[in-house]
């Protein structure tokens, strides 16, 4: 892999990031206030990052011609999103330094090898079984039992690729649900509640963690965060030590979440890791008003070499998703006292798209 710029200079950094999401348009805009100017690669034209930057490339991510000028352009990349084919990733690390690195995004790309990584960390997870075939559904629905969750390998957010197995559910329906593609079964865990930690590491292995995080899902898509979250500080502080050893474990550079079930008191482990994701998050929206540092700065001080910030909450903080057509509230948003309104710039509300956010927070608590 070329080597990273040196530290420190910040302005003279050029930074890419591969996707035009949200995400990129947040991580853009955090650059910029560092004087970090940002080239955005997307094969989509009304890419919302696109709106914010100066320099950018719609091609098809298989383009390796389009992946070579983008890498001469900029000299760090970084990613928004974490279903980046394979040979894309390869080209541009002959090129430029990709961070976070290969083995966060391969291992974080296949569920499969996601849980493998966190067992073989000796941290909790669900029980899971590799299913490749409607024969190896039959046998992990009989070790694993009922309800389970069929997942995809890849591929799948927001409750896409996914199937509930329960008591009657048929097999076979469930099998061409998730359309017949290599997947992992993993058993229901009874838990009280949801939780993410997002946590920004450095390359020197600097490890600055955000606040424990709790997460109401509705209809498999994020609905509000509110931070601090309501557990015992013992909780949280096991969290953030979790959320150290996936990091140092995958060698990370950047920002990343880990999406976590809390078990109800009494539970052997209180904490289960559900997911990592090596990016930016949907439940650390909140750090953009409601800490001293954002997770879209931090993840840019990561890659860039430069000194990650100690993050502070500013008081209790309850982050709200708007889908869909939840977006049209936007004008009330704007009136009503303590409320940030982010709207990401989509031109189409559809059901279960993600079109903006809104940040409420006490400062008294």
């Amino acid at each position: 892999m070329p080597p990273l710029p040196a530290p420190g200079v910040s302005p003279g950094v050029r930074l890419g990031i591969l996707g035009g999401g949200q995400l990129g348009r947040m991580l853009a805009l955090a650059a910029a206030r560092l004087g970090i100017p940002c080239h955005v690669y997307a094969d989509r034209p009304d890419s919302p990052a696109f709106e914010v930057v100066r320099d950018t490339t719609c091609a098809d991510y298989a383009d390796e011609a389009a992946l070579a000028r983008f890498a001469q352009s900029v000299d760090i990349v970084t990613y928004e999103f974490e279903n980046i084919p394979d040979s894309a990733v390869a080209l541009l690390e002959r090129l430029r330094p990709v961070l976070p690195g290969v083995r966060a995004l391969a291992t974080t790309q296949d569920r499969l090898s996601e849980k493998r990584f966190v067992r073989g960390l000796g941290l909790a997870t669900a029980e899971f079984a590799e299913v490749s075939s409607r024969a190896d559904l039959e046998a992990a629905v009989a070790a694993i039992g009922r309800p389970a969750i069929l997942k995809t390998r890849r591929l799948g957010y927001d409750g896409k690729g996914q199937a509930a197995i329960r008591a009657g559910t048929d097999l076979d329906a469930a099998w061409r649900a998730v359309g017949m593609a290599p997947s992992i079964l993993e058993a229901f865990v009874p838990f009280e509640r949801e939780a993410s930690v997002v946590a920004a590491r450095g390359a020197d292995g600097t490890v600055r963690p955000f606040d424990l995080t709790e997460n109401v899902h509705r209809d498999h898509i994020l609905h509000t965060s509110t931070v601090p979250a309501d557990v015992p500080a013992a909780v949280a502080e096991e969290a953030m030590a979790i959320a150290a050893a996936i990091g140092a474990g995958l060698d990370f550079v950047g920002v990343f979440a880990v999406e976590l079930f809390v078990l109800p008191q009494g539970a052997e482990s209180r904490l289960v890791v559900n997911e990592i994701a090596p990016r930016v998050h949907n439940s650390g929206h909140w750090t953009l008003d409601g800490c001293t540092v954002s997770q879209f700065e931090q993840h840019v001080r990561a890659v860039c070499g430069l000194p990650l910030a100690s993050p502070r909450r500013l008081g209790r903080v309850v982050m709200t998703n708007l889908i869909g057509a939840e977006v049209e509230s936007w004008r009330e948003l704007l009136a009503e006292p303590g409320a940030a309104l982010h709207l990401y710039g989509k031109a189409e509300a559809r059901p279960g798209r993600k079109m903006g956010h809104v940040t409420r927070l006490d400062p008294l608590s």
